[in-house]
């Protein structure tokens, strides 16, 4: 036995400190974990006190974690994380499928991936799923701190150590007012397609990273008249008629398209890709692993047929 683990805190207290990073604050923790403000203070302190180094510093209303703190943070994750596994092997040796799955996904996969949940926790109803959906920002930060079995990107992150799994096409097509003069037109060129106000995504966006990359390539400039930053308000201002823009197809056949048309541009769709990214230092639980082989042998297929 370590001589850290004969005084560092209890299996609770390190539950406590994670939920408290994860909120923000010790009130929202609290709320999270059904438990009074003065006790998670009160557990908090005495980690602090085992670990002999304050865990995190108030500033106004933020709580900024200190290096032993973040370090305390990242020990309890994978103290826990080691629980879960545990829980989870013992649970597949008893011939169950049983234990947590954790997807985090950007806001554009939103619109495919609960269809291809629903049919697996049909199959296995033991197993329960922690979903989270952020900006490819968001999404990177938690993949940073390892919070999760796998990331859903268009563009994965090149500056980490990462296994991918391809999942499916991601089209991105051109989109338009039913009632726009183009809606007809067949082969348009890509140049007078560009000439259009385009409704742009954010910075950091995969869709924006695939466009610009796209239309650079073919020497194009678009002219951008605004930057939105969710895939459901661009639809809503190009169907009143504020521009045109592009999307993932899958931001359609999920996500409605009443009102749009999609355009025949030449050049387009924009051709991408979507993975499944899991960071090759986190072991793979049993209950990924089920999920994985889910995906390539039923669930890839079934999605692309309820696509059609």
């Amino acid at each position: 036995m370590s001589r850290l683990h004969a005084r560092i805190g209890t299996i609770r207290q390190l539950e406590i400190l994670l939920a408290v990073f994860q909120a923000g604050s010790i009130t929202a923790a609290s709320r999270k974990l059904h438990l009074t403000q003065p006790t998670v203070s009160m557990q908090l302190k005495k980690l602090a006190d085992a670990v002999g180094a304050p865990l995190y510093d108030q500033i106004g209303r933020r709580l900024v974690f200190t290096e032993a703190g973040l370090e305390v943070v990242a020990g309890a994750r994978e103290v826990l994380s080691s629980f879960e596994r545990l829980d989870m092997n013992l649970s597949d040796l008893e011939g169950l499928k049983a234990g947590t799955l954790r997807l985090a996904v950007v806001t554009t996969a939103k619109y495919f991936i609960p269809h291809l949940l629903g049919e697996f926790l049909r199959s296995y109803p033991e197993i329960d799923i922690v979903f989270k959906v952020g900006n490819r920002q968001q999404i990177i930060d938690r993949m940073k701190a390892g919070e999760d079995d796998f990331y859903v990107f268009s563009h994965p992150p090149k500056n980490y150590e990462l296994e991918l799994f391809e999942f499916l096409p991601n089209p991105l097509v051109a989109i338009a007012p039913q009632e726009h003069p183009m809606a007809d037109q067949k082969a348009i060129p890509l140049q007078e397609f560009a000439e259009q106000p385009f409704l742009m995504r954010e910075e950091g966006s995969g869709t924006r990273h695939a466009i610009q990359r796209h239309i650079h390539n073919l020497n194009i400039t678009l002219n951008e008249r605004m930057t939105i930053e969710s895939n459901e308000a661009i639809k809503h201002c190009v169907m009143s008629g504020l521009g045109v823009s592009i999307l993932s197809a899958h931001t359609l056949s999920f996500g409605g398209s009443s009102g749009l048309v999609r355009l025949d541009v030449e050049q387009i769709p924009i051709t991408t890709q979507w993975y499944f990214a899991r960071l090759k230092a986190k072991q793979m639980s049993v209950v990924a692993k089920t999920f994985l082989d889910y995906v390539d042998q039923v669930g890839r297929e079934a999605l692309l047929k309820e696509m059609e």
